[in-house]
């Protein structure tokens, strides 16, 4: 699990300190990657704030945007799903 944020690395490292983020919060200053993701807001320089699943290949595979982000029950849903469905796809072999 990773965040990816429009601050900059110190602003983002301040504000993981403050929430106590265990995971690596990266700077997406120059907006790249939020604009790739779609998320990039075109009247402000800041992402809406949304959270992918992205599993080992690649694929979104679940988003939430909004106030649905906020709350991270709907991504460990999705990760919960993802990992039945591999675990029952292993046991098919």
């Amino acid at each position: 699990m990773l965040g990816i944020s429009v601050d900059s690395a110190p602003a983002n490292k301040v504000f993981a300190q403050q929430i106590g983020v265990t995971f690596p919060l990266l700077s997406d200053f120059e907006r790249k990657v939020s604009q790739k993701y779609g998320v990039l807001n075109p009247k402000y320089p800041v992402a809406n704030r949304t959270t992918f699943v992205i599993d080992k290949e690649g694929i979104i595979r679940h988003i939430d945007k909004d106030k649905e982000a906020i709350d991270p029950s709907g991504a460990h849903n999705a990760c919960s799903r993802l990992e039945h469905e591999k675990a029952a796809e292993a046991g098919k072999q």
